[in-house]
């Protein structure tokens, strides 16, 4: 009796602090959240948060290993979406498609991917891609087999090369809609808020830094002239923006080779995701994300982007830059094509 004392205050506490945030009480839509890599490092904490969420009804957890632990875990936590673990089929003759993917995806309204491994010391998020671009392709097959409707937003590194991976997969499977494809740069706002709010001496839920470009290292570009009240040196522009740029970098060189930003970066995904569940059931949803975009020549581009029902509803222009600002987009924009070309020759290749 003691424990569920506790334990219903905690969750409570939880769902008082979403609520204070901004976030709805209550939902008037079912919604079937699917994490596939639930059982890793960013997977298991998403999976957490999205299960307190009063937006998620149904929350399905895949991983090749761990998820049926994963998810009786999470069932034990006093909230209103329901728990399903799923890992991969034992494979069989004649040939038929993954049992336990197909469980996972089916029905998914929203399907967050963080799988694959994790970068280590002086690892940058392009060594990662033999990996982890064939992770994204399988499991994309699968969405387009199983949930070819379902919004599909990317974590998996290098986002600028798997969310191309991804769209080339559904676009081959004749499914792929724009709308209905995002990868998650979340997490650069969050650092930028994060940073700047400090510098300031303000709170970082007063300050909303808009972040343009891709997800990795110069491709991240924060506008941080447009935050009202900021004023800095040439100097700690630079420190703060690189920083920005390169803060992944600081958690891999802090956990000494343990692993890369995961708790940070769930929390990002997370705020990603139920933002876009908010906006699949009317709310007024805007918030930089990685998309398909003609607001530059790259054909993917992160910059402010309005949800909707049906997903992706405008992409927002970037505006005016300032000089500073001009010079890392110059910087960039060869860079973030390069890694874009890539991800759609490693699918066409």
């Amino acid at each position: 009796m003691i424990m569920n004392r506790f334990a219903n205050r905690a969750i409570s506490a939880a769902l008082r602090t979403q609520s204070s945030r901004g976030y709805s009480a209550t939902s008037s839509s079912e919604a079937k959240v699917a994490v596939l890599g639930a059982a890793g490092g960013i997977g298991q904490p998403l999976a957490l948060l999205c299960k307190l969420s009063p937006e998620v009804t149904e929350l399905s957890c895949y991983d090749i290993v761990g998820t049926p632990g994963v998810a009786a875990d999470l069932s034990h936590i006093p909230t209103k979406s329901s728990t399903t673990g799923s890992l991969p089929a034992p494979v069989s003759w004649p040939l038929t498609s993954n049992g336990g993917l197909k469980e996972a995806l089916t029905g998914a309204d929203v399907v967050v991917i963080p799988a694959g491994v994790p970068r280590k010391p002086g690892m940058t998020r392009d060594d990662l891609f033999n990996t982890n671009a064939s992770i994204v392709k399988t499991l994309v097959e699968g969405c387009a087999e199983f949930c070819p409707d379902a919004m599909i937003a990317v974590i998996s590194n290098p986002v600028n090369s798997t969310v191309p991976i991804a769209a080339e997969v559904l676009k081959k499977a004749g499914v792929y809609n724009p709308k209905k494809l995002v990868g998650v740069t979340t997490l650069d706002v969050c650092r930028a808020n994060t940073f700047v709010a400090n510098s300031m001496g303000v709170d970082p839920k007063d300050v909303d830094v808009t972040v343009i470009g891709g997800h990795a290292g110069i491709t991240i570009l924060p506008l941080f002239s447009r935050v009202d009240g900021a004023k800095f040196t040439d100097e700690e522009l630079e420190a703060i923006t690189v920083r920005t740029q390169f803060g992944g970098d600081e958690v891999v060189a802090a956990k000494a080779g343990a692993g890369s930003a995961t708790l940070s970066m769930a929390y990002a995904g997370f705020l990603f995701t139920e933002n876009v569940l908010k906006a699949m059931r009317g709310e007024d949803v805007v918030q930089c994300a990685y998309v398909e975009s003609d607001v530059t020549d790259a054909t993917f581009f992160a910059s402010p982007v309005k949800f909707g029902k049906d997903g992706v509803e405008e992409v927002l222009p970037i505006g005016d830059l300032t000089a500073y600002e001009q010079q890392w987009f110059d910087k960039m924009m060869p860079e973030l094509k390069k890694q874009i070309q890539k991800g759609v020759d490693f699918v066409n290749k």
